[in-house]
């Protein structure tokens, strides 16, 4: 149990690393990096850039300017949005067949879904408001609630197959 709960916390570090960099590649100011929800327990300032970690380690993030994420090119949105997703199926690729390996496709798969604030969500919303030259309430809303039920159907499927 600690394997696989060792193996999901690097997994996000590393996932959050692939936002990180690729927001640098992009010239996109990132304020903060971090482990957790909750207090702070400990934080370090690295190239401008504030290192967190959280009394729970469950959950990861990059805070970056998302006003001068939403100016880039659409092709710069959905690099920056999908590079974390990219380093997971990379480590999962490279350590198949392994704990870690299967965590990485998971969080993979699962952030690709488009479910409420995971990166496939986010890169519809992008595409949306980018098909309709401004924001949608009703098309994004939309979007959020059947990316929410089909994840709904996807976890029910998973439970419940014999």
């Amino acid at each position: 149990m600690i394997n696989i709960l060792l193996c999901f916390v690097v997994a996000l570090v590393l996932h959050e690393l692939g936002h990180l960099v690729a927001a640098r590649l992009c010239r996109l100011p990132v304020n903060e990096a971090g482990l957790g929800w909750g207090p702070r327990l400990y934080s370090v300032r690295v190239h401008e850039v504030d290192f967190v970690l959280r009394l729970i380690p469950l959950g990861a993030y990059v805070r970056m300017d998302m006003a001068g994420l939403q100016r880039r090119p659409l092709m710069q949105q959905l690099f920056i949005l999908f590079a974390g997703i990219g380093v997971n199926l990379f480590f999962g690729a490279m350590a198949w067949g392994t704990p870690f390996g299967t965590v990485n496709l998971a969080l993979t798969f699962c952030n690709l879904l488009p479910l409420y604030q995971q990166d496939g969500w986010k890169a519809g919303m992008v595409i949306c408001r980018r098909v309709f030259g401004r924001p949608m309430p009703l098309v994004e809303w939309s979007f959020t609630i059947f990316g929410g039920l089909m994840g709904l159907a996807v976890l029910a499927r998973a439970l419940f197959i014999f």
